[in-house]
């Protein structure tokens, strides 16, 4: 893979970065030549990505306001600065029936979900409003655009961060900050592959599984399935100066699956 390095020099977080789209951004940042840190609870996976691409690992629980920001000096005194801050971290959520939903393992969910987001641009915006420039961006879902694609707490997660998102966008804006999302859909990952074998109750479905699965649903690109590569070229564009005039926006990377919804069920067959 080529790279003109679209990033060179810039200094940044990942969260959640460890596995799945964060880990595939953070080769491609770091192979457009920024500097990246990865953020995440899994240190094994963390430890050995960074080895391979010349970064940073800390451990961050997104959860915990002091992590975040943790992860942040390290930015600082790595390299003295933040340019980007990709709040990618995030769980999956199966709470069953509205009727039934408990409310702790809401509470857990949106901590990671929600404050998460809250922590990773508020402790951000500190670093970034100083330099009187930065990018940070936010990962919500194709289930914050149409019902019935997640769990309730999931589903009020994902929304929620693009309401946040547009709001911070208004007010770090007068500091040179851009603040956008990115909602995929479909992407085979291991949270995906969480998120089956909580609603169909099968422990041992694998990646291939949920590719096979999500191959069934129709989208505007047929024969074409989403990859974590897909994400992570969206969120290159976003963090880099050919997007340098967009903020408050909320980048779809669906193939098209929200614009042309089908028969959800075909999913589960």
């Amino acid at each position: 893979m080529s790279s003109n390095f679209r990033l060179k020099g810039k200094v940044t977080i990942i969260t959640g970065g460890a596995r799945g789209i964060g880990a595939a951004t953070a080769k491609l940042f770091a192979l457009n030549g920024a500097h990246v840190i990865i953020a995440d609870i899994l240190d094994e996976l963390g430890t050995s990505l960074v080895e391979s691409i010349g970064g940073r690992y800390i451990h961050c629980d997104v959860a915990k306001e002091s992590d975040v920001e943790s992860a942040v000096q390290l930015a600082l005194t790595w390299k003295g600065h933040l340019d980007i801050m990709f709040n990618n971290a995030g769980i999956p959520g199966m709470d069953g029936s509205i009727a039934n939903i408990d409310m702790d393992k809401l509470n857990r969910l949106l901590a990671v979900n929600l404050n998460g987001m809250v922590h990773g641009i508020k402790q951000a915006a500190r670093a970034m409003i100083k330099a009187q420039s930065g990018c940070i961006i936010c990962t919500s879902s194709s289930a914050a655009l149409m019902g019935g694609l997640g769990s309730h707490s999931y589903t009020l997660s994902k929304e929620a961060i693009l309401g946040l998102a547009k709001s911070a966008a208004c007010e770090l804006g007068m500091y040179g900050i851009r603040v956008n999302c990115i909602s995929p859909h479909g992407i085979p990952s291991e949270m995906l592959a969480d998120g089956y074998r909580n609603v169909l109750k099968e422990p041992e479905i694998s990646i291939d599984d949920v590719e096979k699965r999500v191959a069934k649903v129709d989208n505007v690109l047929r024969g074409r399935n989403g990859r974590m590569a897909d994400v992570a070229q969206a969120a290159l564009f976003l963090a880099s100066d050919e997007a340098g005039f967009i903020t408050g926006h909320n980048l779809v990377v669906d193939g098209g699956f929200t614009t042309c919804f089908t028969n959800m069920r075909l999913m589960y067959q």
